[in-house]
Order: structure tokens, then sequence, then C-alpha cells
């Protein structure tokens, strides 16, 4: 299905949710990776007709109408929509043979749509019988993608996480929302319906939730849970504290980490810097670590504040910062349609 010619596809590559941040993301890393803009379809829901798209610097696709469009002329679709577009217009998809890649949490407690870390678990993308593969979540990739060599090398057997996500996860509306009262607080004006994405103020504060409650945790504390051990093996425990603060793109995590081993920080450290798509900033002096507003536009993870922690046997911890739209999804969507490109190509 994906065989390549000379210069093109023979299928192209549908992108829904263009007009998104993760989906803008995701066509520029397949303009930076010489993907043609003749080979990729731009899809948004309702998008009108003319609609734009920027595709590099100097290309514009059209976007067109998800409801419109006919899957049959796309051979796979990266969904990066919400939960209730995928659930939507994934099966209509599947259905017309077109193979999938969703970036929302729509079918991931789904047993036969495999959660596929590229570089972490390739081989799941055999498990796909429909034709459907999900991904992680920006905050578990950013967390998971350092521990790479370490869980392999002490086995990891517990997780306590606590994210400080920009609200970039709640798309441009939220982001909009959050520079709109900034903008009235300087201007000394009032913020009243001014709360239409998030349920408190947003700027100058934290907000200890995102998404809606499941019982005691919220879906992005669920997520965090249930992902991990679906990639990792339900062995590990994992216990996550999820906040929103005002800031425009990017995740910051701490990480506490209990191993079944006996691991020393230098060792971890180490590790670490081996491991590719991960850099090590980590230094114990004023400034001698990595920000939100340091790595926007960054296709790595960065780790800082690596320490021994005494408090638990095997235990250590550090602190990491990414840009959730590239690196903590897009990339890794980018990095699966690869791995499912040449499996049917295999094929």
């Amino acid at each position: 299905m994906y065989v390549y010619t000379k210069d093109k596809l023979m299928k192209k590559i549908a992108v829904v949710g263009v007009q998104e941040t993760v989906g803008r993301e995701i066509l520029s890393f397949l303009e930076e990776n010489g993907y043609r803009a003749a080979d990729v379809i731009a899809l948004e829901p309702g998008a009108p007709l003319g609609s734009m798209v920027s595709y590099g610097e100097e290309t514009d696709l059209d976007v067109k109408n998800l409801h419109d469009f006919d899957f049959s002329q796309a051979g796979i679709a990266l969904f990066a929509s919400t939960e209730e577009i995928a659930k939507q217009f994934v099966p209509k998809a599947l259905a017309k043979n077109c193979k999938v890649i969703d970036c929302s949490a729509a079918f991931v407690s789904e047993a036969d749509v495999p959660l596929v870390f590229a570089g972490y678990n390739d081989n799941k993308i055999a498990e796909a019988g429909r034709g459907l593969v999900a991904v992680p979540s920006a905050a578990v990739t950013q967390m998971l993608e350092p521990l790479k060599k370490i869980n392999s090398e002490y086995a990891l057997s517990r997780l306590v996480i606590s994210t400080y996500t920009s609200t970039s996860v709640y798309g441009k509306a939220a982001m909009d929302e959050l520079f709109s009262q900034i903008r009235r607080i300087y201007m000394n004006d009032t913020l009243a319906d001014s709360q239409k994405v998030f349920n408190k103020q947003i700027a100058f504060n934290v907000i200890p939730q995102i998404g809606d409650f499941i019982g005691e945790e919220t879906q992005c504390e669920w997520a965090m849970n249930a992902e991990t051990k679906k990639i990792l093996g339900g062995g590990v425990k994992v216990h996550a504290n999820c906040a929103i603060v005002p800031a425009f793109i990017g995740t910051g995590l701490f990480v506490n980490v209990e191993c079944e081993h006996e691991v020393d920080v230098d060792d971890v450290r180490k590790l670490m810097k081996q491991t590719p798509g991960v850099v090590v900033f980590d230094k114990n002096l004023d400034g001698g670590y990595v920000t939100l507003a340091d790595v926007q536009g960054e296709n790595d993870i960065y780790v800082s504040r690596l320490r021994q922690d005494a408090s638990v046997d095997n235990g250590f911890s550090f602190w990491c910062v990414a840009d959730d739209l590239r690196a903590g999804v897009a990339k890794n969507a980018f990095e699966v349609m690869k791995l499912m490109m040449n499996v049917a190509a295999a094929n």
C-alpha cells in the first residue's frame, strides 16, 4: 500500500485536525522530512471552503472538510483531533482500508488497539489487526523516553509523577483564554465571562485538574497510569498528580522512580545521556536546569535535577521538560507512521 516511487507515495497521508496545535506540528514533521505537499491531505471538521494551512515556509495546503472526505483517497491517517471526532471518524477511515494513528485517548483502553511508543515497543505494530494504533499522551512519552535504558537495566517498579502542563493540552482555545485573561488583568479589566475552557482563572494561577474526574482521579492522572502500564506491563505501580500552569506550550515533570534492583544516580545519568532524543543538562547551580520556556520548538526531551532518592530503596528522581506538541505527541506519531509504512511495504 505504501510503495515509494522515485518521487512520491502511491497512497496519500491524511492529517485530521490541522487547524489545532498537534495537527500543525505533524504537518511540520512531514514537511521537514521531505514529504511533498501533493502527498498530504489536510482535514478539519467543518472546514469552510477556501480554508488553508501552512506547509513549510512557502507552501499552503487546502483544508478539506472532514465530514465530506472519502478516506479511500488515503493510505494512512493521523488523527490529531478530540476524542469525540476520533470516535466518529476513525471507524469510517478503517472501513475504507485506511490505516489510522490516533493521538487522542479514544481507543487506548481497547485491548485490540496497541499503544505504540516508537523505539520502545515497535513490535506492537504487528498487533494492529484493525489497522488502528494509538500513541501515548505527551506526558507519558516525556516521562518514559528518558527511562528507556533505565528500565532495561534496573526494572522500574514504581513511578510517582507530578506534571506541570501548559494550556496547549486543551488546544488553541485554551491558549487564547490564557492570553485574553493576562491582557485583561494588565488592562485592569474584569475577568467576567472569560472562563470558557477552564473552570477557574488560568492567568497567574495553577489548576489541579486536567480532564474530567474519573472517581478521585482526573482523566490525565488515569491516563498516566493506564498508558504507562499498557506500554511497560501491569507490574509497575504509577501515581500521578496533574496540574495546568499558566504557560502556552510545554510540560514539566517531576518524576520519582523506584527500581527492582539497586541503582546509582551516576549510572542513571550515563544511561540517559546515551538515549536518543534525550538531552541531560544537570548542573547544581543557579540556572543549571532547563525550563518550559527553553524548549519550545524542540524535538528532544530535556532532563535536569537528577538526584538519588534516599527516602526509598533503589530510588532516584528527576525533572524533565519538553515541547508537549512536538516532542510529546507529533514526533512519536510521525515515527509510528513510518513504522506502519514499513510494515505495510514489507507485506
